[in-house]
C-alpha cells in the first residue's frame, strides 16, 4: 500500500512540474544514456587497438635478427577461400579484419576472397599475402641438433588443444589476455604451447628454445629427419630422368587402355569397385582433385605446373574432377608394370626423403579423403597439419594415391596409419599397403569420414565426425591412437569369371566387410548413380543417410528381384545351400514371410548399412552357428527379403536369416544382377562369383578400458624394440602380435 501511495504521490508531482522542467531532466537522462555508449564503445575500440599492437609489437619481434639464425624459415602455403569463412580474424599482414567490408555497391572480387594458409591457418588479404613473413611451420630442420620452438601468432581458432595449453608455458599465468594489462601470446607451430612474449627471454635463456613436439612427440614426423630433395635443377640428368618417368609413366597409360578394352565386352561392371586389383581405383566416395602443391614448407606437389617457390603463388582448391577421372587414378597398378619402375616413378615424384629417424620413432602416416561423406576434408587437413608435421598428411586424389606416403615412409621400421574417409577408402589403402610388402605391415587406425563406416564401427573409432569435431575432439583422436589395441581384419578376393568358372572376366576385387547381390545392392547402386548425377547434395553425414532411406523408400514396392531364389545358386565349402524365404519377427513370435529371399549378403565383420548386426551375435540361442568373429578365417551368409525387409532391419523390427557360414564361398548369378563390394556397387552379368581367404591386416582397435589400451601399446612397443635390438626378427615380431591380437579379442 506504501508503494502505491508513493507512486501515486510521483506522478502528481510529475504532472504539476513545469514542462521546461521535465524536458530538461528527460535530456539529462539521454545525455547520460549516450555517455555511457560512447565509453563502452571508446572502451572496446581501445581494447581492440590494444590486441593491435600486441600482434604489431609480436610481429615486429619476429624480425629481431638474433632469433634469425636459430629458427629456420617458410613461406606460407596460400589457397583461395571465400571471405565469409574467415570472419572474427585478422590479416597476419596489415593486421585489419578479413570480414568484407559493408557497401551499398557490388563486392568486388578481393573483398569476396582471401588467402589461407592449409599448413598454419594464417589469412591474408589477396593484396598482403605476397608481404606475409616467413614465418610458416617449416616440415625440415635437417642439420639442427634440436627441434626448435617456431612461435607466432596464433592466426586460427584452434581447438584441438586441452586446457592446459592456455596457460603460459613459463610463469604458468592465463594466456587470455586482459583488458588493461597482459602481454602479447605467442604459440608454438609444433608443440602447441603458449608463452608471453615478455616470457620468451627468460625462457630461451633457460631451455634454449628447444621444443619437445609436445604431447604427440611420438606421432609427430620429427622436422629433424626430414630431407629436401632439389629436384629444380635444370637440363642434364635430371632431364633424362624426367623423360625416363614420362616413359613409365607412358607404359603404365597404355597398359591401363589395353586392360580396359580387354575386359570390356559383356561383364565389365558398370561401376569399378574400390577394393579392385588395381590399387588406385577410389571408391563411390570420390575423390577430389585439390591441385596440391610443395613449397618450403612441405604441402605435397601433384600438378607440376602448380608447384611454386615463394608465398606469392596461389593453389586453387576445386571439387569439380571428371567423372572417369575419378575412378581411374593415373597411379594405377598394373601386373606387367614391375615393382622397380613404379618405385623409380614415385621416387621422380618425391619431393623430401626421410633419413637417420631414431628405432624408438612412431610416427603417424595420415591419408584423408576429402570427398568421402562426411564432405570435411578440408578442415580436417589443416587441423591435422597443426598438430602434426604436415608432410605426415596426404590428401588422395585422383592424381595421388596411397603409394607417395607410402613411398616416402618405405625406410622407417615401425609407423601407424590413419585413414581419414570411410569404409571405400580403407580399403583403397589396404591393398595399397598389401602391394608394398612389408615385413611388419603397419597398423591402420581409422577415422570415420563416410556414410556408413561399418568397418570404424566394429573396431570402436565410431559412426561419424561428431566426437571429433568437438573442442579438444581431435587431440583425444590422437591420444586414443597412442594406446590402441592391434587387432586382425581377414581380407577376402572375389572373383569373377565366366558361368563355367574358368575364364576370369576382370581384375580381382578385396573384400573387408561384406558382399552383397540383389536388393540390397541395387539400392547402394541407385545412391551411387544420384551421387554422380547431382553430387552437391551428398554435402554431410545426415544427408547422406537421408538419401539412402529415400532411395530404400522408392524400391519398397519394386518386385524387380521376385525369382531370386531360381536364379542364384549359392554353394558353402562345397555344398550347396538352399536361398529359402526371409525370418521375420512380429511380437516376438517368429513368421516366414510370404515373399521369397530378394538378396543374399556375405559378411565378414558384425555391421552392415551404418550399425545393423546382419548376424545377431548376441543371440546366443538362435540355430547352431558359432559367432561371427572378423579374423577366424570365416564367412556368414544370410538372406533378406526385400527393401522393406532392409528397413525394419535398421529399426531392429526384423532380422536376417542365418544360412551358412564357410572358408570359402561360391555364386552363380543365372541373370543380370546388382552386386556391391564394401558399398561399390555395379551391374554384373551371369557369371561365377568366388570368394576366397586372401590374408589377414593388421588394425587399430580403439581399446574401451584403458587399462587393456595401454598394455596392448606397450606390447606392441616392446615387441618393436625387440625386433630394432635384433633380439627377435620381424616375422617372430608378426607373428608374436598376431597371437597377442586374437587374445586380447
Amino acid at each position: 500500500m506504501d508503494d502505491d501511495r508513493d507512486f501515486e504521490l510521483f506522478l502528481h508531482s510529475w504532472n504539476t512540474k513545469n514542462p521546461t522542467d521535465r524536458l530538461f531532466i528527460i535530456s539529462c537522462f539521454i545525455a547520460a544514456l549516450v555517455g555511457i555508449l560512447t565509453i563502452a564503445y571508446t572502451a572496446f575500440q581501445w581494447r581492440r587497438n590494444i590486441n593491435l599492437s600486441w600482434m604489431k609489437a609480436i610481429a615486429r619481434s619476429k624480425k629481431n635478427p638474433k632469433a634469425r639464425h636459430k629458427v629456420p624459415v617458410a613461406p606460407h602455403t596460400w589457397s583461395l577461400e571465400s571471405a565469409s569463412r574467415a570472419k572474427n580474424l585478422n590479416c597476419c599482414v596489415c593486421f585489419k579484419s578479413m570480414s568484407p567490408s559493408q557497401t551499398l555497391g557490388p563486392i568486388v572480387a578481393s573483398d569476396s576472397f582471401i588467402h589461407r594458409c592449409c599448413i598454419c591457418g594464417a589469412v591474408a588479404h589477396l593484396s598482403c599475402s605476397s608481404s606475409a613473413h616467413k614465418d610458416c611451420k617449416c616440415v625440415s630442420m635437417i642439420g639442427y641438433e634440436h627441434v626448435m620452438h617456431q612461435w607466432a601468432v596464433r592466426w586460427t581458432d584452434v581447438a584441438d588443444q586441452p586446457d592446459e595449453t592456455t596457460f603460459c608455458s613459463y610463469c604458468e599465468e592465463p594466456c587470455g589476455g586482459t583488458f588493461l594489462s597482459g602481454s602479447p601470446i605467442w604459440s608454438c607451430l609444433w608443440c602447441q604451447r603458449l608463452v608471453h612474449v615478455d616470457c620468451h627471454s627468460a625462457m630461451s635463456n633457460e631451455t634454449g628454445d628447444v621444443c619437445d613436439l609436445g604431447q604427440f612427440k611420438r606421432l609427430i614426423l620429427s622436422p629433424l629427419y626430414v630431407k629436401e630433395l632439389n629436384r629444380n635443377l635444370p637440363g642434364g640428368f635430371f632431364s633424362s630422368i624426367t623423360h625416363g618417368a614420362n616413359e613409365i609413366a607412358s607404359s603404365v597409360r597404355a597398359s591401363i587402355r589395353s586392360q580396359s578394352k580387354k575386359y570390356k565386352h559383356g561383364n565389365e561392371p558398370s561401376v569399378e569397385s574400390g577394393n579392385s586389383e588395381s590399387i588406385g581405383e577410389t571408391s563411390t566416395e570420390s575423390t577430389g582433385d585439390s591441385h596440391q602443391i610443395v613449397n618450403a614448407n612441405g604441402h605435397h606437389e601433384v600438378e607440376e605446373k602448380n608447384s611454386v617457390g615463394s608465398n606469392k603463388e596461389v593453389r586453387h582448391l576445386d571439387s569439380e574432377v571428371d567423372n572417369k577421372m575419378d575412378r581411374k587414378p593415373s597411379l594405377r597398378r598394373n601386373s606387367s608394370i614391375n615393382q622397380k619402375d613404379e618405385s623409380h616413378l614415385l621416387g621422380v615424384k618425391q619431393k623430401y626423403e626421410l633419413i637417420g629417424l631414431p628405432p624408438d620413432a612412431r610416427p603417424l602416416l595420415v591419408f584423408l579423403n576429402k570427398k568421402s561423406g562426411a564432405q570435411r576434408g578440408d578442415s580436417l587437413r589443416l587441423r591435422l597439419n597443426i598438430l602434426l608435421n604436415p608432410l605426415q598428411v596426404f590428401e588422395l586424389s585422383a592424381s595421388q594415391g596411397p603409394e607417395m606416403g607410402l613411398y616416402l615412409f618405405r625406410k622407417v621400421p615401425h609407423f601407424r596409419v590413419l585413414v581419414c574417409g570411410g569404409d571405400g577408402t580403407v580399403g583403397w589403402v589396404l591393398n595399397t599397403i598389401d602391394k608394398q610388402n612389408f615385413d611388419s605391415p603397419p597398423p591402420v587406425a581409422i577415422l570415420p569420414a563416410g556414410t556408413g563406416n561399418d568397418l570404424a564401427r566394429v573396431l570402436s573409432w565410431g559412426g561419424g565426425l561428431g566426437p571429433v569435431e568437438r573442442p579438444g575432439g581431435l587431440s583425444t583422436f590422437l591420444h586414443h591412437i597412442e594406446n590402441a589395441a592391434v587387432t586382425i581384419l581377414d581380407r577376402w578376393k572375389v572373383t569373377i569369371s565366366n558361368p563355367q568358372g574358368k575364364q576370369q572376366l576382370q581384375p580381382p576385387k578385396f573384400m573387408n566387410n561384406y558382399l552383397g547381390i540383389g536388393c540390397d545392392a541395387k539400392v547402394a547402386l541407385d545412391i551411387h548413380n544420384l551421387r554422380e548425377e547431382n553430387p552437391e547434395k551428398f554435402y554431410n553425414q545426415f544427408m547422406n543417410k537421408v538419401l539412402y532411406a529415400r532411395e530404400g523408400a522408392k524400391s519398397i514396392m519394386d518386385r524387380t528381384f521376385a525369382d531370386f531364389p531360381w536364379q542364384i545358386r549359392v554353394e558353402v565349402d562345397g555344398v550347396e545351400i538352399e536361398v529359402p524365404e526371409a525370418l521375420n519377427i512380429e511380437g516376438g513370435i517368429e513368421v516366414w514371410e510370404r515373399e521369397d529371399a530378394e538378396g543374399v549378403l556375405v559378411a565378414n565383420i558384425g555391421s552392415y548399412m551404418g550399425g545393423v548386426d546382419l548376424w545377431q551375435n548376441e543371440d546366443e540361442t538362435y540355430d547352431n552357428f558359432d559367432p561371427q568373429s572378423m579374423h577366424d578365417k570365416i564367412l556368414e551368409v544370410v538372406s533378406i527379403s526385400g527393401t522393406w525387409h532392409l528397413g525394419k532391419l535398421q529399426v531392429g523390427l526384423s532380422r536376417a536369416r542365418r544360412l551358412a557360414q564357410g572358408q570359402s564361398i561360391k555364386i552363380q548369378l543365372f541373370a543380370m544382377f546388382p552386386v556391391q563390394v564394401d558399398g561399390e556397387p555395379w551391374f554384373q552379368q551371369p557369371c561365377t562369383i568366388s570368394i576366397t581367404h586372401h590374408g589377414q591386416a593388421f588394425m587399430l582397435k580403439r581399446a574401451a578400458e584403458e587399462p587393456l589400451g595401454h598394455a596392448a601399446a606397450i606390447i606392441t612397443d616392446v615387441l618393436e624394440n625387440a625386433e630394432t635390438n635384433n633380439v627377435i626378427n620381424a616375422s617372430q615380431k608378426r607373428a608374436l602380435i598376431h597371437e597377442m591380437a586374437l587374445r586380447l579379442s
